[in-house]
């Protein structure tokens, strides 16, 4: 497998940006970003159907006769089901769901075929998972600050307006409206992302032998910081919150953010 472990490492990067366009789209019901969520999954199915079928001649046999090789087509056959799903059904929620469950599927293959093979590529890809983790979760923390930045900004445009005070100040900092959209449109990005840096994450520790636990308190942390940005889309989607009120809520979930980041992370007996 790892001599065209290039493919499945592009089948993922292809999948994860497809799983972030259905969360859009779950979330907002944006048919422009399904129909490219939509493309990006049917590049992923033809690429799975072209290593599918590279197994099956290169190892003269149907590529499901070990707990590994069925994962990669149980993941092909999730990728399938989701295309039907977004055609026919137009299922939101399943569909979205079943691209995570696929998602996973497909790096816990990568994770355990190339621990499997071992050797200095085996340790690489297992290092790539790694790597991929922790930039996608610094990307999601970056996408979680700006939106707190335009949160703040928002605050401080809506004090100045209602103290009657500062309007020369007002143009520097953007409508009302504008800040309230920026804020929510980032975290729409953000909440996947750290998502799919959580599945990798995950998948990484199991595969790589260290010592992971479901109780440490990083994981824990990080755990809650996607559940407190799930509460803030509730509420804004939901109970349609907006302005201040929802504003307030995204500053208190990133201050909660920096302590995960900066305590937690000192606390952790397995994120250094």
């Amino acid at each position: 497998m790892l001599e065209i472990g290039w493919l499945v490492e592009l089948i993922l990067i292809i999948y994860g940006i497809s799983v972030m366009g259905y969360f859009i789209d779950f979330i907002q019901h944006n048919r422009k970003v399904n129909r490219l969520a939509f493309w990006l999954l049917t590049m992923v199915w033809v690429l799975q159907t072209i290593f599918l079928i590279y197994q099956f001649f290169s190892k003269a046999n149907f590529p499901v006769l070990s707990v590994n090789e069925g994962l990669f087509f149980y993941a092909w056959i999730l990728v399938t089901f989701s295309l039907i799903m977004n055609h026919f059904l137009k299922v939101d929620f399943l569909v979205f769901f079943t691209n995570v469950l696929g998602f996973f599927m497909v790096v816990l293959h990568i994770a355990i075929t190339s621990g499997n093979e071992g050797g200095v590529r085996g340790e690489a890809i297992v290092g790539e998972i790694l790597i991929a983790h922790i930039t996608l979760a610094m990307l999601s923390y970056g996408f979680f600050t700006l939106s707190f930045v335009f949160s703040v900004m928002f605050l401080l445009q809506y004090r100045l307006l209602k103290q009657k005070i500062g309007y020369k100040w007002l143009k520097r900092f953007g409508d009302l409206e504008r800040l309230d959209q920026w804020s929510f449109q980032t975290i729409k990005i953000a909440l996947p992302t750290l998502l799919l840096s959580m599945i990798l994450g995950i998948v990484w520790a199991y595969s790589s032998g260290a010592e992971f636990y479901w109780y440490d308190i990083k994981t824990v942390g990080s755990i809650i910081v996607f559940i407190v940005y799930s509460i803030y889309l509730s509420l804004r989607l939901g109970a349609r919150y907006q302005g201040k009120s929802i504003s307030l809520f995204n500053t208190a979930a990133f201050l909660f953010l920096l302590i995960n980041y900066f305590l937690f992370s000192t606390l952790s007996k397995f994120h250094i």
